[in-house]
């Protein structure tokens, strides 16, 4: 085994971030966009595990248009669900071990409490399904040496986010309407990409048990509540913030009214949870912010 790694869906926002964290800990790693590796081709997937042998694979690949899924159902499966399928059968033939990002998406969003990872699946959406399918296929083929990682309310420079979007927005419009009845935990693809990392280390030692974690900011709050903290963060007026709620916006994918994910199996792979979302989003505002304005 070559010991190395190799991220799938490297060009995307999350993946990125995961590439350039373990090329700061200078990891040998293989870095494959979708025009790189499709993860769809059974036949390519297993030649490019077999001939890289890695040590751990990072999928980050998926189709992520919520909405376009209700529409392309099958073809999201085919990403969604065959595609961690084709990795966790070439992972198993070379042993490598998978870490395959998933969503919240799979829960029905009616909770009032964390979903802890052994929640009931129960997805209402196309994509939910979809992903929960590919969330299947990794647990199932690769009881040893698979891990789900479902994350949700990612933002990050390597790509579009709600964050980037109100930055730019404050500058565009007097005040805004922001739906105020769905509960989520802002999340940082910097904070997620080095506890995928982490686990990953900690699944080649040992100590990282298999299954399912949740990789999501700690504490929670609305899109409003986020898009008041950003203008906050911005120095602008967080009273130009107003709320709505989500009859507002109807979309062909309803969202979760409650993605709130409990962190309760880091404790057993020794790596503490994600850091506050306030906290996150603190630290992050300065290269985000430059990023969308091109200046500090």
């Amino acid at each position: 085994m070559s010991g190395g790694w190799v991220v799938t869906g490297a060009g995307g926002m999350l993946g990125q971030d995961v590439v350039a964290r373990l090329s700061a800990a200078g990891v040998k790693t293989t870095a494959l966009d979708r025009g790189a590796l499709d993860i769809r081709d059974g036949a390519a997937v297993r030649d490019t595990v077999a001939g890289l042998r890695p040590s751990v694979l990072v999928n980050c690949a998926a189709w992520t248009a919520v909405d376009d899924a209700e529409a392309q159902e099958n073809e999201a499966l085919r990403l969604n669900g065959d595609g961690p399928r084709q990795l966790a059968l070439a992972c198993r033939d070379s042993g490598t071990r998978l870490l395959h990002v998933s969503t919240d998406y799979v829960f029905a969003g009616d909770a009032s409490s964390p979903y802890p990872e052994d929640a009931a699946p129960a997805p209402r959406t196309a994509y939910g399904r979809t992903k929960l399918a590919g969330e299947r296929a990794v647990l199932d083929i690769l009881p040893e040496a698979g891990h789900v990682v479902r994350t949700a309310w990612l933002y990050g420079v390597g790509g579009p986010s709600f964050v980037a979007t109100m930055i730019r927005l404050e500058r565009e419009r007097d005040t805004l309407e922001v739906v105020d009845d769905q509960r989520g935990q802002p999340t940082w693809t910097v904070d997620l990409a080095d506890r995928l990392v982490r686990l990953g280390r900690a699944a080649v030692e040992g100590t990282a048990p298999p299954g399912i974690y949740h990789g999501t900011s700690g504490g929670d709050c609305t899109w409003f509540e986020l898009a008041r903290e950003i203008f906050r963060l911005l120095g602008a007026d967080p009273e130009r913030v107003r709320p709505t709620t989500s009859a507002a916006y109807v979309r062909p994918a309803p969202r979760p009214a409650y993605s709130v994910l409990g962190h309760g199996r880091w404790a057993g792979a020794g790596i503490e949870p994600i850091q506050d979302w306030r906290a996150a989003l603190a630290g992050a505002f300065p290269v985000l912010r430059a990023a969308v304005t091109g200046g500090p």
